[in-house]
């Protein structure tokens, strides 16, 4: 008998062998029909894998991340079944899960091209398959046997993944007359698999290099209820509306061009006011925790990321080096802020009682992402962090650790981003290599995050290998207005790059001491970070926010006198004001405002001028009347009022 601990603390004794199917079921047969997968002492396991010693267990339905996992990893099995049945000679790279759905790269051969129009096709093959209820079989193989039945088939990207495994650990899945390479888990049988639907498809390189051959990346989705799928499709348009670089472009706020280069944003007049208006929201929040502002060059000397460990994790990723004309010397577009605020910090000798040292910049950094990676502004070439450095000593880490939290929520309150989860972000145990700095940095670094959230009382989430290179961190987690998450908002402690730029402080005890370094970013940057506030609002920001909170609009062009001189004493007023006078009707005028998010439409005729007057029109609610400009003024700076106070 083995002994089974459940997430309540109660145990039950089970045969060895029993399989957490069978557990289920021995619980309820309702149970038994909802759950997907389960973890057994921290690894999410297959139902029907045998479990043969005590075991800390916990299942996952489809309403678990892991559940929806498990799932969504069957389905791309299932659509590389459907995809051999269709195309003979198909070769397979990669099949995933990811946060909604899962993917699968495929090579179907020379001159054979899967288009958008073949996707109905094949999800009718996966519906037939699926319909099938065949098992999904787990299954030990050894590297030779592994490398012997994909080479069989012609499988080069499975063999070349293969070559790269330590033998004992390979395993295969097969349902129905397809057999994959993978580490699992998956569902029970295929029979689970109810509602499909194939979304869209793309090129991928090979493990993302660009020299390496195109394969086709068929992206999909699936529910065990037709309902969900129904309900997610209604989402998809929902988002294909609010989608970031549509609204951006209707309300003119920024673009990019050829001529500058991929994945360079330009923002124009109205996303500057947008992007400026948060920065000096964030300025005046930082101001009072005592943050100093820094400006650094957008370039550095090469060996000043070398020190850092940058540009051996970013070198691939950058820039190629700038060659001047003195022998020998490189400089690179930073791809960090943080080097250069070590050399700030290093400028002069430190004593104890400087301590904490904030240091803050909004300092744009480059990294040379592969352009079928670039998508409008949530992945750029050139972005700008509100970044900011914290140095201070051992003892001031929690505190200062606290602070920066809550800066984090004050802007999750001011921009509506009511659900959020926060994540602590371990290193790979089993991977160090990846990391910089000693193991007892790390645990002091790592200690302190998990403390600090302990003494908050905050519930989060830890992934391990999702670290920073030089120091673990807190990411916070935010789901938009559609229940899509996004990674917003990032604290990391750091023991490492102080010790690498050899950063010093005099203490009480008048010995040198090595500071701590806390790096943050409340918006991570501020081009993800308006395209996700974009898509969270559908653009209609908040009126202290929006680049234009009022436009006048004469009904012909002999009230345009009238409407710029309402522009001029609402301006006096701190009233974000413009005219549109276009030569155009009234009607057009609306519709094309309506389109651009501003809030208030103020309307100009012949009976306003007389009445001095002005008509207006809120977004999303029509004409709320007549009334002195005055009182519009009042209650649209009441309004604003009400907004800022929500998050003092």
């Amino acid at each position: 008998m083995i002994k089974i601990t459940f997430p309540d603390g109660s145990i039950r004794e089970y045969a060895k062998g029993i399989t957490a199917m069978e557990i289920a079921e021995s619980i309820s047969s309702r149970l038994a029909q909802d759950v997907l997968a389960v973890s057994v002492n921290g690894e999410t396991w297959d139902l029907s894998r045998p479990i043969s010693q005590d075991a800390t267990i916990q299942l996952y339905k489809w309403e678990d991340a892991e559940g929806k996992h498990a799932f969504w990893h069957s389905s791309a099995h299932l659509l590389a079944e459907a995809l051999q049945e269709l195309y003979p000679g198909i070769k397979f790279g990669i099949g995933p899960a990811i946060e909604t759905g899962f993917y699968y790269d495929v090579d179907p051969g020379e001159g054979i091209t899967i288009k958008d129009a073949d996707l109905s096709a094949i999800e009718k093959k996966i519906q037939e398959l699926a319909a099938q209820k065949s098992p999904i079989r787990r299954e030990s193989i050894s590297q030779k046997d592994a490398l012997k039945m994909f080479g069989e088939r012609g499988e080069t990207y499975k063999a070349e993944l293969i070559g790269e495994l330590a033998d004992g650990t390979i395993t295969t899945y097969t349902q129905g007359h397809f057999t994959d390479l993978c580490r699992g888990p998956h569902l029970p049988d295929t029979s689970y698999i109810k509602a499909v639907k194939l979304m869209s498809v793309a090129g991928a390189y090979w493990r993302g290099d660009e020299k390496r051959k195109q394969l086709t990346r068929i992206y999909g989705i699936t529910f065990p209820k037709k309902k969900l799928l129904d309900e997610y499709l209604v989402l998809v348009e929902e988002a294909k509306k609010r989608d970031h670089r549509k609204l951006g472009k209707e309300m003119e706020l920024f673009t990019f061009s050829q001529n500058v280069g991929q994945g360079l944003p330009l923002w124009l007049p109205k996303g500057t006011q947008l992007r400026l208006k948060l920065e000096d929201f964030l300025k005046r929040i930082q101001k009072e925790y005592g943050y100093q502002q820094v400006i650094t060059p957008h370039i550095g000397n090469k060996m000043l990321y070398v020190t850092s460990g940058h540009y051996a994790k970013y070198g691939k990723d950058s820039f190629q080096p700038i060659h001047t004309p003195e022998e020998g010397e490189e400089f690179l577009l930073k791809p960090m802020n943080c080097p250069h605020h070590c050399e700030i910090y290093k400028a002069f000798p430190r004593s104890y009682k400087e301590l904490p040292l904030r240091l803050a910049e909004f300092g744009t950094v480059y990294r040379y992402e592969q352009s079928g990676e670039l998508h409008g502004l949530t992945r750029v070439r050139g972005f700008t962090q509100d970044d900011a450095h914290i140095f201070c000593s051992p003892d001031q880490v929690k505190e200062e650790f606290i602070k920066v939290m809550d800066i984090i929520h004050i802007i999750f309150r001011a921009l509506n981003f009511t659900d959020y989860e926060a994540q602590i972000s371990l290193r790979d145990p089993d991977n160090k290599d990846k990391y910089i700095g000693s193991e007892e940095n790390w645990k002091n670094a790592e200690n302190a995050i998990i403390e600090v959230c302990q003494e908050k009382g905050i519930t989060a989430k830890i992934e391990l290998g999702e670290a920073a290179f030089y120091g673990p961190k807190l990411d916070f987690m935010v789901r938009d207005a559609l229940g899509r998450k996004w990674q917003l908002g990032t604290i990391q402690v750091d023991y490492n790059l102080p010790e690498r730029f050899e950063l010093e402080y005099v203490g009480a005890d008048n010995q040198k001491h090595r500071p701590v370094m806390i790096h943050r970013a409340p918006f991570g940057s501020m081009e993800r970070f308006v395209a996700v506030l974009i898509e969270h609002t559908a653009g209609k920001f908040p009126l202290w926010l929006v680049p234009d909170q009022a436009v006048i609009l004469p009904i012909s062009e002999k009230f345009n006198e009238y409407a710029a001189e309402i522009a001029k004493e609402l301006q006096k007023r701190y009233i974000r004001a413009i005219v549109d006078d276009r030569n155009e009707k009234i009607g057009r005028k609306i519709r094309d405002n309506e389109l651009k998010k501003i809030p208030y439409m103020l309307i100009i005729g012949e009976k306003e001028v007389e009445n001095r007057e002005i008509s207006v029109r809120k977004q999303g609610e029509g004409d709320v009347g007549s009334m002195k400009i005055t009182n519009f003024a009042e209650i649209l700076n009441n309004e604003v009022e009400k907004q800022m106070n929500q998050f003092k």
